[in-house]
Protein backbone atom coordinates (compact mmCIF):
# COMPACT_ATOMS: atom_id res chain seq x y z
CA UNK A 1 0.00 0.00 0.00
CA UNK A 2 1.12 3.37 -0.47
CA UNK A 3 -0.19 6.87 0.36
CA UNK A 4 -0.69 9.76 -2.41
CA UNK A 5 2.27 11.47 -1.06
CA UNK A 6 4.48 8.24 -2.56
CA UNK A 7 3.21 9.15 -6.20
CA UNK A 8 5.51 9.53 -8.51
CA UNK A 9 5.78 9.03 -12.59
CA UNK A 10 6.09 5.31 -13.22
CA UNK A 11 4.41 4.18 -10.16
CA UNK A 12 2.45 1.34 -10.46
CA UNK A 13 -1.31 0.96 -8.99
CA UNK A 14 -3.87 -1.88 -9.27
CA UNK A 15 -7.59 -0.24 -9.02
CA UNK A 16 -10.30 -2.72 -10.27
CA UNK A 17 -8.03 -5.97 -11.29
CA UNK A 18 -6.10 -3.73 -13.88
CA UNK A 19 -2.48 -2.54 -13.48
CA UNK A 20 -2.07 1.45 -14.25
CA UNK A 21 1.24 3.37 -14.73
CA UNK A 22 1.18 7.49 -13.10
CA UNK A 23 2.04 9.34 -16.56
CA UNK A 24 1.30 13.02 -14.64
CA UNK A 25 0.09 13.83 -11.18
CA UNK A 26 -0.61 17.18 -9.85
CA UNK A 27 -0.88 17.81 -5.88
CA UNK A 28 -3.66 20.62 -5.63
CA UNK A 29 -4.66 22.56 -2.68
CA UNK A 30 -7.49 24.71 -2.93
CA UNK A 31 -7.71 27.66 -0.87
CA UNK A 32 -11.37 26.34 0.18
CA UNK A 33 -11.51 22.73 0.82
CA UNK A 34 -9.43 19.93 1.15
CA UNK A 35 -6.24 19.11 -0.63
CA UNK A 36 -5.99 15.97 -3.31
CA UNK A 37 -4.09 14.68 -6.62
CA UNK A 38 -5.06 15.01 -10.02
CA UNK A 39 -3.16 11.97 -11.95
CA UNK A 40 -3.01 10.72 -15.46
CA UNK A 41 -3.05 6.90 -15.46
CA UNK A 42 -2.04 4.51 -18.30
CA UNK A 43 -3.37 0.87 -18.52
CA UNK A 44 -0.53 -1.26 -18.97
CA UNK A 45 -2.69 -4.11 -19.95
CA UNK A 46 -5.38 -2.44 -21.97
CA UNK A 47 -2.86 0.49 -22.96
CA UNK A 48 -5.87 3.26 -22.42
CA UNK A 49 -5.38 6.24 -20.32
CA UNK A 50 -7.81 7.60 -17.74
CA UNK A 51 -7.86 10.90 -15.49
CA UNK A 52 -8.32 9.98 -11.61
CA UNK A 53 -8.64 12.25 -8.68
CA UNK A 54 -7.65 10.94 -5.56
CA UNK A 55 -7.81 12.80 -1.65
CA UNK A 56 -4.66 13.65 -0.15
CA UNK A 57 -3.46 10.70 1.89
CA UNK A 58 -5.76 8.67 0.67
CA UNK A 59 -3.53 4.80 0.66
CA UNK A 60 -3.86 2.96 -2.82
CA UNK A 61 -2.13 -0.63 -3.64
CA UNK A 62 0.66 -0.43 -5.57
CA UNK A 63 2.01 -3.59 -8.04
CA UNK A 64 5.19 -5.06 -7.99
CA UNK A 65 6.55 -4.81 -11.48
CA UNK A 66 10.16 -5.65 -12.76
CA UNK A 67 11.49 -3.71 -16.04
CA UNK A 68 14.05 -6.58 -17.83
CA UNK A 69 16.72 -6.22 -20.36
CA UNK A 70 15.56 -8.60 -23.73
CA UNK A 71 16.69 -8.79 -27.50
CA UNK A 72 14.22 -9.00 -29.94
CA UNK A 73 15.07 -11.89 -32.02
CA UNK A 74 12.56 -12.77 -34.73
CA UNK A 75 8.68 -12.92 -35.34
CA UNK A 76 6.49 -15.55 -36.46
CA UNK A 77 2.60 -16.79 -35.95
CA UNK A 78 2.74 -17.36 -32.09
CA UNK A 79 4.16 -13.60 -31.91
CA UNK A 80 7.42 -11.51 -31.37
CA UNK A 81 10.01 -13.62 -29.97
CA UNK A 82 12.08 -11.94 -26.77
CA UNK A 83 15.71 -13.52 -25.08
CA UNK A 84 16.75 -12.42 -21.94
CA UNK A 85 19.64 -11.11 -21.77
CA UNK A 86 20.65 -12.80 -18.46
CA UNK A 87 19.50 -16.32 -18.34
CA UNK A 88 18.64 -16.43 -22.52
CA UNK A 89 15.37 -17.83 -21.90
CA UNK A 90 12.71 -17.37 -24.50
CA UNK A 91 9.29 -15.40 -24.62
CA UNK A 92 6.95 -15.33 -27.03
CA UNK A 93 4.78 -11.80 -26.67
CA UNK A 94 1.34 -11.10 -28.43
CA UNK A 95 1.40 -7.50 -30.07
CA UNK A 96 -1.19 -6.18 -28.50
CA UNK A 97 1.53 -5.97 -25.93
CA UNK A 98 4.05 -3.97 -27.66
CA UNK A 99 3.86 -0.18 -28.46
CA UNK A 100 5.37 -0.03 -31.92
CA UNK A 101 5.74 -3.24 -32.95
CA UNK A 102 6.78 -1.63 -36.55
CA UNK A 103 9.86 0.00 -34.90
CA UNK A 104 11.14 -3.42 -34.06
CA UNK A 105 14.48 -4.84 -35.63
CA UNK A 106 15.82 -8.20 -34.97
CA UNK A 107 18.78 -7.53 -32.66
CA UNK A 108 17.09 -4.91 -30.54
CA UNK A 109 17.36 -4.52 -27.43
CA UNK A 110 13.90 -3.32 -25.14
CA UNK A 111 12.45 -3.32 -21.48
CA UNK A 112 9.89 -5.80 -20.52
CA UNK A 113 7.53 -4.97 -17.49
CA UNK A 114 7.16 -8.03 -16.16
CA UNK A 115 4.16 -8.59 -12.90
CA UNK A 116 6.49 -9.61 -9.91
CA UNK A 117 3.72 -12.09 -8.55
CA UNK A 118 2.87 -14.02 -11.63
CA UNK A 119 5.59 -13.46 -13.98
CA UNK A 120 3.83 -12.34 -16.86
CA UNK A 121 4.64 -10.17 -19.49
CA UNK A 122 2.66 -6.53 -19.12
CA UNK A 123 4.20 -4.56 -21.85
CA UNK A 124 7.33 -3.95 -24.03
CA UNK A 125 8.89 -0.60 -23.80
CA UNK A 126 11.30 0.21 -26.99
CA UNK A 127 14.17 2.91 -26.57
CA UNK A 128 13.28 6.61 -26.96
CA UNK A 129 14.47 6.45 -30.10
CA UNK A 130 15.96 3.51 -32.86
CA UNK A 131 18.39 4.04 -35.70
CA UNK A 132 16.62 2.74 -38.84
CA UNK A 133 17.60 2.39 -42.67
CA UNK A 134 15.28 4.22 -45.27
CA UNK A 135 14.96 1.38 -47.75
CA UNK A 136 12.98 3.71 -50.58
CA UNK A 137 11.67 6.70 -50.44
CA UNK A 138 10.60 9.36 -53.76
CA UNK A 139 13.44 11.75 -54.66
CA UNK A 140 13.39 15.53 -53.29
CA UNK A 141 13.06 18.15 -55.64
CA UNK A 142 15.39 20.47 -55.08
CA UNK A 143 14.58 24.00 -54.64
CA UNK A 144 11.20 22.55 -53.21
CA UNK A 145 12.43 23.43 -49.54
CA UNK A 146 10.90 27.33 -48.82
CA UNK A 147 8.08 25.36 -46.79
CA UNK A 148 8.90 22.49 -43.99
CA UNK A 149 7.46 19.80 -46.54
CA UNK A 150 7.39 16.27 -45.55
CA UNK A 151 7.39 12.86 -48.17
CA UNK A 152 6.82 8.95 -46.92
CA UNK A 153 9.68 6.94 -46.44
CA UNK A 154 9.87 3.34 -45.96
CA UNK A 155 12.08 1.66 -43.33
CA UNK A 156 13.77 -1.21 -43.32
CA UNK A 157 11.25 -2.45 -40.91
CA UNK A 158 8.39 -2.04 -43.08
CA UNK A 159 7.04 0.73 -40.98
CA UNK A 160 6.11 4.28 -42.89
CA UNK A 161 7.31 7.61 -41.65
CA UNK A 162 7.43 11.23 -42.60
CA UNK A 163 10.50 12.89 -43.28
CA UNK A 164 11.87 16.55 -44.48
CA UNK A 165 12.27 16.13 -48.69
CA UNK A 166 15.82 16.44 -48.42
CA UNK A 167 16.35 13.21 -46.65
CA UNK A 168 17.13 10.24 -49.22
CA UNK A 169 16.78 6.54 -49.98
CA UNK A 170 19.40 4.20 -48.22
CA UNK A 171 20.49 6.71 -45.57
CA UNK A 172 20.51 5.85 -41.73
CA UNK A 173 17.38 8.13 -39.62
CA UNK A 174 16.59 8.28 -35.77
CA UNK A 175 12.87 7.68 -35.35
CA UNK A 176 11.00 8.75 -31.82
CA UNK A 177 9.30 5.55 -30.54
CA UNK A 178 6.55 7.30 -28.45
CA UNK A 179 5.42 8.92 -31.87
CA UNK A 180 6.53 7.21 -34.64
CA UNK A 181 7.97 10.49 -36.22
CA UNK A 182 11.24 11.13 -37.77
CA UNK A 183 14.14 12.94 -35.19
CA UNK A 184 16.98 13.69 -37.59
CA UNK A 185 19.58 11.87 -39.87
CA UNK A 186 22.30 9.67 -38.09
CA UNK A 187 25.92 10.61 -38.74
Amino acid sequence: MASTADFKNGLCLVMNNEIYSIVDFQHVKPGKGAAFVRTKLKGLTNGKTLDKTFNAGEKVETARVEKRPHQFLYKDDMGYHFMDTNTFEQIPIEEKLIERPDLLKDGQMVDILIHDETETPISVELPPFVELMITYTEPGIKGDTATNALKPATLETGATVMVPLFVEQDIMIKVDTRDGSYSERVK
